[in-house]
């Protein structure tokens, strides 16, 4: 069996080397040449946790390869990225993209599974595209839909652990796709069709925004209320039936930020609830951001000269490099384009950036008059406070009002 692997990111890289671990050959097929040659190479262009020696090994069992051309296999996996547009229409057009890069080496008997986060229909429309293009398969592949639902930073234990949603095209596609995942999925498979799959996936993650928008929204009472809202949530959570989850400085990532986005596009009406979640959680990184110019102006009006502001955390979740969609980077553009000179930026899970220089934890730390907490990274669970710094901890790090 032979395995070819669209789109080598978060999702498809770790996706890749699991399966080349159980002695499968695949192959994975990515645009960006760089990102080629250092697979090829054995090395990582991403951080997980393992991923490093898990792919050198894959590498030279010879297990795995990577190309910018597709190659002939009897399974193919889309995993590129579905953002949306300025106009937060989803963007399919990679997926379009690969099922077309891939159509010539597609043929009889071969499995084809999508799981990028997809608006629903999106697998169907797949399929009439290939059968229209190709009339011959018709009848003669299987298609199917099963989204990810893996933790960053925790990948291949839920590659491996978590149950799957698989819902093909047709009945057979769906138990094609089951018998597929057998090989190295150990949580339960439960087949469905594929537009219950895509909604699965969205729903999962717009349930979560919701979750937190509500969180998000408790913090920002709170902070009016003169409340600490982690005492609050604490001790609301004695309850036996509630389980408010923590606020943050908005949310981020590729999956809680955008999906929500796909059912509010294409069911406007029925969503509300949805889209004014995505409005809550949009906001607080605004109200984060007014939060932190209202303390400088404050400390300026008090001390008569300008502070330092450590800005900490630039990734969208703790202890990973993934800046997609982080409402600690929007906060941070703009705070750094408002007081300009004046700001420290760290950030420990990479080591630079295109546009900011960044600063050691514990050096922007003790530089700095202000100290903004965006991300609950590790390293700075270890910094002791300092009574005479200005503390803002939108992540809860150390609970403070």
């Amino acid at each position: 069996m032979k395995i070819q692997i669209t789109g080598l990111g978060y999702i498809g890289l770790p996706t890749a080397v699991l399966i080349a671990n159980n002695d499968i050959k695949v192959y994975g097929v990515d645009t960006n040449t760089t990102v080629v040659d250092k697979i090829n190479l054995g090395e990582v262009h991403i951080v997980e946790p393992g991923l490093g020696e898990l792919l050198l090994k894959s590498v030279k069992k010879g297990n795995l390869s990577a190309s910018t051309k597709p190659n002939e296999a009897d399974v193919h996996i889309i995993v590129v990225p579905t953002p949306f547009k300025e106009n937060l229409v989803p963007d399919i057009s990679y997926v379009e993209k690969a099922i077309l890069s891939i159509l010539p080496v597609l043929k009889k008997d071969n499995l084809l599974i999508i799981e990028s986060t997809c608006p629903v229909g999106t697998t169907e429309k797949m399929a009439n595209y290939i059968f229209n293009e190709k009339p011959e398969l018709l009848n003669n592949i299987y298609v199917a839909y099963c989204p990810e639902r893996v933790l960053p930073g925790n990948v291949f234990y839920e590659l491996v652990n978590n149950d799957r949603v698989i819902g093909g095209i047709n009945i057979e596609s769906t138990n094609k796709a089951i018998e597929f995942y057998n090989y190295f999925v150990k949580g339960q498979k439960h087949p469905t069709n594929s537009r219950t799959a895509e909604l699965c996936k969205l729903t999962e993650n717009s349930s979560r925004d919701v979750q937190i928008a509500f969180a998000n929204e408790l913090s920002m009472i709170c902070d009016k209320a003169e409340i600490n809202v982690w005492d609050l949530i604490s001790l609301a959570n004695k309850h036996p039936r509630v389980n408010i989850l923590q606020p943050g400085s908005g949310v981020g990532g590729h999956c809680i930020a955008v999906d929500p986005y796909f059912i509010a596009h294409d069911y406007p009406k029925e969503s509300i609830l949805i889209s004014k979640a995505r409005e809550i959680n949009n906001y607080k990184s605004e109200w984060c951001v007014e939060k932190i110019i209202n303390t400088v102006l404050e400390f300026n009006l008090k001390n008569k000269f300008e502070p330092t502001i450590a800005l900490m955390g630039m990734a969208f979740k703790p202890n990973i490099d993934d800046l997609r969609e982080s409402p600690a980077v929007y906060i941070i553009n703009q705070v750094h384009n408002r007081l300009k000179n004046n700001t420290i930026i760290s950030e420990p899970n990479i080591q630079t950036h295109k546009i900011y220089k960044l600063t050691d934890f514990k050096e922007a730390y003790e530089n700095s008059d202000i100290v903004v907490f965006l991300v609950s990274h590790d390293e700075y669970k270890s910094l002791v406070i300092n009574e005479g710094k200005i503390i803002l901890d939108f992540c809860g790090i150390f609970k403070l009002k």
